[in-house]
């Protein structure tokens, strides 16, 4: 059977068989080709006079077109419409909403890297903290002595919580195989319904 003008399909081949054209965003001559510019026009590109444009599916996935609803509003996908990016870097405002735990142990305040703790505010070296310990936030549960007393040690450990990362862009593909897309250049005119 013959295919329609302006007809895609996707071929094995390393060349497009006769009849055929890639889809690589050639331009064509209108004279030579003014079947299959009847069928696209200019969307693809050209001057609409003398030449007009092939789709580009090199190194493109096609997308139906409609409107979809997401979860950041609606996207609409017109014909010939583009969109899409082969790297991505991500940055503070693209990451998930998400907290760091920041602990502290009961071990010398010299000492790096505490966990499972809490952090006091003490008034200095050896700083007696006395129930119901005023000023102390607790961000984890800690059994402390009831009646008694804690004694610290003074100030906490030097460190910070910096930003980590080096905001390199990186791959985002799914996994594919490379195929050519090729155009019916001849074939049945496709009359609309």
């Amino acid at each position: 059977m013959d295919p329609y003008v302006g007809e895609i399909r996707v071929f094995a081949g390393n060349f497009a068989p006769v009849g055929w054209a890639l889809c690589d965003g050639s331009l064509l001559n209108v004279s030579d080709n003014q079947i299959l510019f009847a069928v696209l026009g200019t969307v693809y590109g050209g001057n609409g006079t003398t030449t007009f444009g092939l789709p580009d599916l090199r190194l493109k996935v096609p997308v139906g077109t409609g409107t979809i609803s997401t979860a950041g509003g609606t996207g609409t996908y017109a014909l010939a419409s583009k969109g899409g990016a082969a790297q991505v870097a991500l940055n503070s405002t693209t990451l998930p909403s998400h907290t760091h735990v920041f602990q502290a142990a009961n071990i010398a305040a010299t000492t790096g890297s505490p966990s499972n703790a809490l952090l006091a505010k003490t008034n200095g070296n050896n700083s007696t903290l006395t129930p119901p310990y005023p000023d102390v936030t607790l961000y984890t549960t800690l059994p402390l002595p009831d009646g008694g007393t804690t004694t610290t040690n003074g100030a906490l450990a030097n460190g910070t919580c910096q930003p980590t990362g080096g905001s390199q862009p990186h791959d985002n593909l799914m996994p594919y195989i490379s195929f050519n897309y090729i155009i019916a250049v001849n074939g049945i005119f496709p009359q609309p319904s």
